[in-house]
């Protein structure tokens, strides 16, 4: 006689873990599209002297959506700097400042800066342009280039910066309520 000891197993979602499946599923959607994006979008708007990286409005998103701690905006950041080395023009130094800038936005999301309904812009603005001009600075002194030549970079880590803040303000409304559910 054979008996059938069938064995159920059972999962629940835990968001007292490092990272939950949600968080990670919305940051691979926000990564994929800012990938795409940048590769779309983003090259087309270099014409004009403003190169959006979406993926740190993606990253910047993910953290406000989830409110995540200082060790999940890392973990953002370091999956984000992944991404980018696909495109980017010094591999690895995006995962110095994407962390960095990572870190900035929690901070900025936690102080609660300009008020609920302004944070994410003033908080994805200054988080992009630590991120670019952290980016400027070190791949200028990487490259063997002077200091000072990583000024002329700062108007487009600047219209980066506005870009990003203005897209990541308008999405996070609408974001709010779908991820809430």
């Amino acid at each position: 006689m054979s008996q059938n000891n069938a064995r159920t197993v059972t999962a629940t979602a835990n968001s007292a873990g490092i990272l939950d499946i949600k968080s990670l599923v919305l940051l691979a959607i926000l990564l994929a599209a800012g990938f795409i994006l940048n590769m779309t979008l983003g090259n087309a708007l270099a014409i004009v002297g403003i190169k959006p990286q979406f993926i740190i409005a993606a990253y910047a998103l993910a953290i406000l959506l989830t409110n995540a701690s200082y060790l999940q905006a890392i973990i953002f950041a370091v999956i984000s700097a992944c991404v980018i080395q696909l495109t980017t023009s010094i591999p690895g130094l995006n995962f110095v400042t994407e962390t960095i800038a990572a870190l900035a936005m929690v901070v900025l999301i936690k102080s609660g800066i300009g008020g609920e309904n302004v944070n994410p812009l003033v908080a994805t603005f200054v988080t992009t342009l630590i991120s670019g001009a952290l980016f400027a600075l070190l791949g200028t002194v990487i490259m063997g280039g002077a200091i000072a030549s990583a000024a002329v970079k700062l108007p487009l880590v600047l219209g980066t910066a506005v870009f990003n803040a203005i897209m990541v303000q308008a999405l996070s409304i609408p974001l709010k309520e779908v991820f809430a559910k």
